[in-house]
């Protein structure tokens, strides 16, 4: 269930340019599943007005830890943020991954969809499961964040120019690396998650993003169509969706 809490700024600082590493401490009691999100309130002001929904990459029992790019208005604002600032967040929104009780996992992210995957990797490891990594970069300045995945799991790296692993996408990383796997985690960019569901309808779970205006149900702003030609909302009956059940346009 989403709770509303205050949680005080531990350290906030840039990984590579423009994206950032936050650490907050207060009630995480709310979060119950990797892949779920937060919802962050950046001023007691109107602007920005709308809450900022933000991916988790970690978390325990007291602390909680966002990886976000500043892209805009909201994000600038985040990013200029210090140690001992209070931030005024919903958390434990969304219904996140789904452990499938499968031997073997891969993980897919693509750019900012990377961070979310970290703790589900802790969590899988922990109930035995053989688990690696492919992650897709434009560039291989893009890149962030590998050394803490390796120290988990093995990883692959796809970069579009070739400086950095495959040429090409996270499933070009896939066939090349002749990576098997019994379920895939994926999150990132829509095209890739469209690729991946053509690529293997049956055995992924997929988190999209989406705008939105509330982040609990209430607006239907980022309502998306299943194939069964029902609707679900991405803040509330996702952002995690089977790739068998999600419509895929062409």
């Amino acid at each position: 269930m989403a709770s509303q809490t205050f949680m005080k700024v531990l350290s906030n600082k840039e990984l590579i340019k423009d994206v950032f590493e936050m650490v907050v401490e207060g009630d995480t009691s709310a979060i119950t599943t990797p892949g779920q999100f937060v919802n962050l309130k950046l001023n007691k002001y109107q602007e920005p007005y709308l809450r900022r929904p933000m991916s988790i990459c970690d978390y325990d029992d007291h602390t909680l830890t966002m990886i976000y790019k500043v892209v805009g208005t909201g994000t600038k604002l985040l990013s200029e943020i210090r140690p001992g600032h209070k931030i005024d967040m919903l958390t434990g929104l969304g219904h996140g991954f789904v452990y499938q009780n499968e031997k073997s996992a891969l993980l897919i992210g693509g750019g900012l969809g990377l961070p979310p995957l970290y703790k589900l990797a802790k969590e899988l490891l922990k109930k035995g499961v053989d688990v690696k990594l492919v992650v897709g970069f434009a560039s291989k300045k893009d890149a962030f964040y590998l050394d803490e995945f390796k120290d988990l799991c093995p990883v692959f790296v796809a970069t579009m120019d070739g400086t950095l692993g495959t040429k090409g996408t996270v499933i070009d990383a896939i066939k090349e690396n002749n990576l098997s796997y019994e379920h895939y985690y994926a999150c990132g960019p829509l095209p890739m998650l469209k690729a991946l569901a053509k690529f293997d309808d049956q055995h992924g779970s997929l988190s999209y993003e989406a705008r939105m205006g509330c982040g609990f149900g209430a607006c239907m702003g980022c309502s998306m169509e299943m194939k069964d030609g029902s609707s679900k909302r991405v803040c509330y009956e996702g952002p995690v969706f089977a790739s068998s059940e999600v419509k895929i346009d062409g």
